[in-house]
């Protein structure tokens, strides 16, 4: 189970960099029209935004379309703007026509023949619209480009709406031009473009996207079968260098058969070009064979697709056994791209061995290669090999080969645990399947990035296991997942497959893991402000450790039960399950883990008001933390020791606790600690005199904890923000702050919270509307009842001599 260190915090926080001695009159704040709040410090001119370059390489031996070519030319120039109005928007081109067309191809040269127009960069992804697997959201999307233009991974907002108001304030007065591939529908699109004029948008689909038209006035560009000049003349190009020169008649009959569309041409003359003492006429027998037994087999549905499929075949069986083999087994990979050893694994065959194949495949345009051993298919092709591998290995050998990948990942990420999550106990693994070599890992970083490149695989990972009837593989992922998780990735990822992995351990009736997975959940509630539910979890998982005569992980549900309730500051409820838990650790001799539920415990003394027993609990928590070389551990105690020795007002050495946690987290590549440490930083930051400071960290703990799902912790960071606005004499700006603040708390459930936000708004408004700052005081006080802990009833004091002095 992954290790948790506490709740939330009394106070609101902090984010990554910080700049000193600035001047309050150097920040600033602002709304974008989607109502968000957005603040901005001093621009950082020794960190300018990026200029993304996100074009894959142009098409080789691209020719002719020069009528859609000189089309594409006059959308950017505004010629043909549609409605006539719209030059206030960016302007979008849909490219659309039927698989194989060269749409993609189309577009990637216009793009690279005009990027010099657009100076601020290029943005491309693919949205697999069409893929056999799952589609790229408008999220993910959204997460990629925010990344390329500067914004940390991490901070890129959960919720869709925010993450793409952000996108277009970046875009805004900016010229870029945007690739948006294989795009299912206008819905998938809609968020990825930009809200102001100067950039272009290239969409490519197979459908029309009506919606796109008549909504956003986006220019439709059909791309129909290239002419049969044009289809010879890409022919030649192909070939060229590699045959002598052909017969323009039977390379005219070669182009009809390949339906004169693209995809079909290339990989058509890719084979040609491999057999040069081949004559045409031999090559164009083999294709009507592969054509009319395609017919025989074919609903003749959509001609040009069976075209295309004729052309794979053909290719296809012209492959060596062992690069065919390897072709059809990547048809069961989970995810859409893949690297190089889960490719290996797949067909039970050394790295080296495989890449010479992956070769081959690249070469005769079966599989793309974007990257140094990174692969994958153009969406058809994907969908082919999927089919010949259903058709061509038995039930066996496909079994065989997917629990080889699946196994692959399982332990690879185990491997990442170590790096990632060493404290957390590792799973007893079956051993993987014969030929399974699992990476290794050199450091912390390759496992970080090894997580982070393959997150999308291994969610997936997990689903292709629960569909396949892997029950045991399928739990074992999530379990193990869990502890895998890039430090990056949101909180909404992993619960997911973490229910799958419950409903597989359930149908196994597997208490063990059953228990495990409880836990895993009730700490992915946690994260996403799920309290109610992280409670049910954790008793369950509680009342299944106790069936099983489980001492530690019966110690640790107790553990994570006090954070939910020190999370929801149910203090005395909390205290009680950290003692009973700091018991049982200590007699286990667990001294990590005792040192763990010291900190919590301390934790709860701090929330409650008791310094001096907070204060002698860090003290031996981080000592012990230190002793065990525990980071993590070790950046919590010292962001618990700054918030103890800020408020007995010692603002320099708070500020020097929060700065030595925060340089954990970013050792780290934590972005979980990093947030909520930035909160720490912040407040001390602020205590210190150092309003501009204080800011800038508040607004990077604000994106961070929004990327993460985690709106407790977001609507603290504005706390904060409001609170030094508030301090600035800048009223305006600290109560939408605080109002906000206020009005999630409420939404979460959280009184305590929502009610310091409400008292502090009360100070804020105060001079202005005297009335409203009674009004905001006695709601405070309401949500105040029942707290009885020493902090709570100073609180409710002062909030009450307030109303009286109103």
């Amino acid at each position: 189970m992954a290790e948790q260190h506490g709740g939330s915090i009394d106070g609101p926080g902090s984010t990554r960099s910080t700049v000193s001695g600035s001047s309050a009159q150097d920040v600033v704040q602002a709304r974008d029209v989607s109502g968000g709040i957005h603040f901005h410090g001093r621009p950082d001119r020794s960190s300018a935004a990026p200029t993304p370059r996100q074009l894959p390489a142009d098409v080789r031996g691209f020719v002719n379309r020069t009528d859609e070519l000189h089309q594409l030319d006059a959308a950017l120039t505004g010629e043909d703007r549609n409605p006539p109005d719209a030059a206030a928007s960016a302007a979008v081109v849909v490219i659309a026509g039927t698989a194989g067309a060269g749409k993609t191809a189309l577009a990637l040269h216009w793009a690279h023949q005009a990027r010099h127009r657009f100076p601020d960069g290029q943005l491309y992804v693919n949205l697999r619209g069409y893929d056999p697997g799952r589609p790229v959201t408008a999220q993910e999307a959204l997460h990629r480009f925010l990344a390329s233009l500067g914004v940390a991974a991490q901070s890129v907002p959960p919720d869709p709406d925010a993450a793409a108001a952000l996108y277009r304030s970046l875009l805004a007065e900016r010229r870029l031009l945007v690739v948006l591939d294989n795009a299912a529908s206008a819905h998938q699109v809609r968020p990825l473009l930009p809200g102001s004029a100067g950039s272009l948008v290239l969409v490519t689909s197979r459908s029309r996207l009506s919606g796109l038209a008549v909504r956003d006035g986006a220019r439709r560009l059909t791309l129909g079968t290239l002419p049969e000049t044009e289809a010879v003349a890409l022919l030649r190009a192909v070939t060229a260098g590699h045959r002598p020169e052909d017969d323009p008649a039977k390379l005219a009959e070669l182009a009809r058969l390949c339906a004169q569309l693209p995809l079909a041409l290339r990989i058509a003359a890719e084979r040609a070009a491999s057999l040069p003492h081949m004559g045409l006429d031999d090559l164009i027998d083999d294709l009507r064979d592969e054509s009319a037994l395609w017919d025989a087999l074919s609903v003749g549905d959509d001609e040009d697709v069976d075209a295309v499929r004729t052309v794979f075949a053909w290719s296809y069986r012209a492959l060596p056994d062992q690069v065919a083999r390897l072709f059809r087994l990547l048809g069961l990979h989970p995810g859409p791209d893949f690297g190089l050893h889960a490719a290996a694994a797949l067909a039970h065959l050394t790295p080296n061995r495989t890449r010479q194949l992956l070769d081959s495949l690249v070469g005769a345009h079966l599989v793309e290669q974007g990257a140094p051993d990174r692969y994958q298919f153009h969406d058809l092709l994907r969908a082919y090999a999927t089919d010949q591998a259903q058709q061509e290995e038995a039930p066996a050998q496909r079994r065989a080969a997917l629990r080889r990948v699946l196994d692959w990942y399982l332990h690879t990420a185990d491997a990442a645990q170590q790096w990632l999550r060493p404290a957390e106990a590792r799973l007893p693994l079956d051993q993987a399947a014969d030929g399974v070599r699992p990476t290794v890992f050199a450091d912390y970083n390759a496992a970080v990035d090894w997580a982070e490149r393959e997150r999308a695989n291994l969610l997936q990972a997990v689903h292709t296991a629960s569909a396949a009837g892997e029950d045991r593989r399928t739990w074992q992922l999530a379990a193990v997942l869990w502890n895998a998780q890039a430090p990056s990735a949101p909180g909404t990822d992993w619960p997911v497959a973490g229910r799958l992995g419950l409903a597989a351990a359930e149908r196994l009736s597997d208490d063990t893991a059953r228990a495990l997975l409880l836990t895993d959940l009730g700490m992915a509630c946690t994260r996403v402000n799920s309290l109610a539910d992280s409670l049910e979890c954790h008793r369950s998982a509680l009342a299944l450790w106790r069936e099983l005569g489980d001492r530690l992980n019966e110690a640790h549900s107790l553990n994570l039960l006090g954070l939910v309730h020190l999370h929801g500051r149910q203090l005395d409820d909390a205290a009680r399950h950290f003692e009973q838990a700091l018991a049982a650790f200590r007699q286990l001799g667990e001294a990590h883990w005792e040192a763990t539920a010291l900190s919590n415990l301390a934790s709860t003394h701090c929330r409650a008001g008791r310094l001096p027993e907070a204060a002698a609990a860090v003290g031996q928590a981080l000592t012990a933390h230190r002793a065990l070389k525990n980071q993590r551990g070790e950046g919590n105690a010292l962001r618990l020791l700054s918030d103890i020795r800020r408020e007995d007002g010692d603002p320099a050495g708070a500020l020097a606790s929060a700065h030595a946690a925060l340089d954990i987290a970013l050792n780290l590549r934590d972005h979980r600690l990093e947030g909520f440490w930035l909160l720490t930083l912040g407040d001390a930051q602020r205590a210190d005199g150092r309003p501009a400071d204080a800011l800038d960290s508040y607004q990077r703990a604000a994106v961070l904890h929004r990327r993460l799902g985690d709106r407790s912790r977001e609507a603290l960071a504005w706390h904060g923000t409001g609170e030094t606005y508030r301090h600035l004499d800048r009223r305006t700006e600290a109560a939408a702050f605080l109002r906000r603040a206020a009005t999630t708390h409420h939404e979460l459930g959280d009184p305590w919270h929502e009610a310091l936000a409400l008292d502090a708004l009360a100070a804020t408004v105060l001079a202005d509307d005297g009335e409203a700052a009674r009004r905001h005081r006695t709601q405070a006080l309401a949500l105040l009842d029942g707290y009885e802990d020493a902090r709570a009833v100073a609180a409710r004091e002062r909030i009450a001599r307030s109303v009286e002095a109103d």
